[in-house]
């Protein structure tokens, strides 16, 4: 009866809306664009499509991060609640045990997958999905260490890749840090956007600890050190891509500026994902 109702199309739909898979389709496209574009020749596609170790890394990234999204929403089901009660699942669609499960599941099959490809791989597996499980628990809870945590993992995932492939490619360590910083943003524009709930069950993100304006200055220093680091870095190899970032960093500051509802900074944080999509496509023309 139980393993019949893993089956179901609502059980089945409803851990999709768990995992968000839009995100999990940004990992794994992230992840290929930087093998193809970024460590491989156009006459290197092949083998690089046709590499099945290269798709199991790419699927336990995805798994991890899977993982995380449920843990994440599993102990924020009362947050959730009073910030966006019309799109919880767990414990009202789902029940919160088959939440753990499939964390786990997920979790221990990536770090198996990790480790047969090689003892380096399983080892960052095993680190992402302990942090991202210390994350949900604990560190989401505290100023700017849970930011930056997601930030610092989201960049790892171009590190998975040159690990994988055993280069130290000076250009994927430029994109790593560029994800790790549109990611701090967007953690720190999500924050403002859950204050209410987070600030109900006693969370000490940023914008409750020190408030919405002075946040909104403390965005605005990290843009200013993101577009800074990415001119000292991209500069000689690419004079346009630093430019074009500008411009869209002086348009995400001016909606910053403007933003006083939840609606607003929920906008914010759809434009910084807007501009991650189109950090991997700049891979292209790199």
């Amino acid at each position: 009866m139980q393993v019949a109702k893993l089956f179901r199309p609502s059980f089945i739909y409803n851990y999709l809306k768990l995992i968000r898979g839009i995100n999990l389709f940004m990992v794994g496209l992230t992840q290929y664009v930087t093998a193809l574009f970024l460590l491989s020749n156009r006459g290197g596609w092949s083998e690089i499509l046709s590499d099945t170790n290269f798709f199991l890394m790419v699927s336990a990234t995805v798994m991890i991060t899977s993982a995380g999204y449920l843990i994440n929403d599993y102990y924020d089901i009362k947050i959730d609640f009073v910030n966006k009660p019309d799109r919880v699942v767990v414990g009202k669609e789902l029940r919160r045990r088959w939440v753990l499960f499939g964390h786990s599941a997920l979790n221990i099959l990536a770090i198996a997958i990790g480790f047969y490809i090689s003892i380096q791989i399983g080892i960052i597996m095993f680190g992402a999905a302990f942090m991202l499980w210390l994350y949900s628990n604990q560190l989401k809870r505290l100023p700017f260490i849970g930011n930056f945590v997601v930030a610092i993992l989201t960049g790892t995932t171009l590190i998975l890749v040159a690990e994988y492939f055993h280069q130290r490619a000076y250009i994927i360590a430029c994109y790593a840090i560029f994800s790790a910083f549109i990611t701090l943003v967007r953690e720190i524009v999500k924050d403002t956007e859950d204050m209410k709930g987070d600030a109900r069950f006693g969370c000490k993100t940023i914008p409750i600890v020190l408030g919405v304006a002075k946040t909104k200055w403390i965005i605005y220093a990290i843009m200013v050190a993101f577009e800074i680091t990415v001119v000292i870095l991209l500069w000689n190899m690419s004079w346009l891509l630093p430019i074009i970032l500008g411009i869209t960093l002086v348009l995400l500051g001016l909606g910053v500026y403007r933003a006083d509802t939840v609606r607003q900074f929920h906008n914010l944080s759809t434009y910084c994902k807007i501009i991650m999509l189109l950090g991997v496509l700049s891979m292209i023309w790199i």
